[in-house]
């Protein structure tokens, strides 16, 4: 059965119809990959269900994590602007369904809808500012610093529910802080003796969070 993205409900009949013709959907399993950086763009990804890892191949064998997408979210927007090819990869965290919406199709809405391209842009302004702060944490921050944000971020608020370190090996982690796994064990370790978080299995739960948010900002 096909369905329609949720904010695209709103848009007309007429565009509800345009839209089913450029679209196809698709059941991704944990560890596939949804986008490969530097393959060519032809689609914008919308993730209707499941959790995506959003990574930058820096060098080889090298990747920082960028965020984690959850449902509702879109992926390469900047192709509808001129990026000819993906700028990152993705990856599905857990069973994921995809709705690959055809480029060219999907510009025709944000001209017919004031309404759905504003919420396009208001997405892209917000991974526009979570980019500059992961970009700040990495070039300023020292290691514990950089470990303290990531833990942060992948605490907040939009992945309480999700559960999300059953999803994360301590390699992804290191890759969201930009260090090396070993650091990201080691500190992950001291975090637990200083009693600003606990480690069971490979869940993390903060247990002081105004030391950690300190440890970020003093990075």
């Amino acid at each position: 059965m096909i369905t329609l993205p949720a904010m695209m409900h709103e848009l007309s009949d007429r565009d509800q119809e345009i839209l089913k013709h450029k679209k196809k959907q698709l059941l991704y399993s944990r560890g596939e990959n949804i986008i490969k950086q530097g393959a060519f763009a032809n689609y914008v990804i919308y993730i209707q269900s499941g959790l995506v890892k959003v990574h930058l191949q820096t060098a080889p064998g090298k990747r920082v994590n960028i965020r984690i997408a959850g449902a509702g979210s879109y992926l390469a927007i900047s192709s509808l602007f001129g990026e000819e090819f993906y700028t990152y990869s993705a990856v599905a965290l857990n069973e994921a369904e995809i709705c690959m919406i055809d480029k060219e199709g999907l510009k025709q809405l944000l001209h017919s809808s004031k309404e759905f391209a504003l919420s396009i842009t208001t997405q892209n302004i917000r991974c526009e500012s979570h980019l500059f702060n992961l970009i700040s944490s990495i070039s300023q921050k020292q290691m514990r610093g950089k470990l303290a944000t990531a833990l942060l971020y992948l605490s907040s608020d939009d992945f309480l529910k999700e559960e999300i370190f059953k999803h994360l090996t301590r390699q992804d982690i290191a890759e969201f802080a930009a260090i090396t796994t070993e650091s990201a064990i080691r500190y992950l370790k001291e975090f637990e003796k200083e009693g600003m978080v606990l480690l069971k299995g490979k869940d993390i739960r903060i247990t002081d969070l105004s030391r950690l948010k300190n440890m970020a900002q003093k990075g």
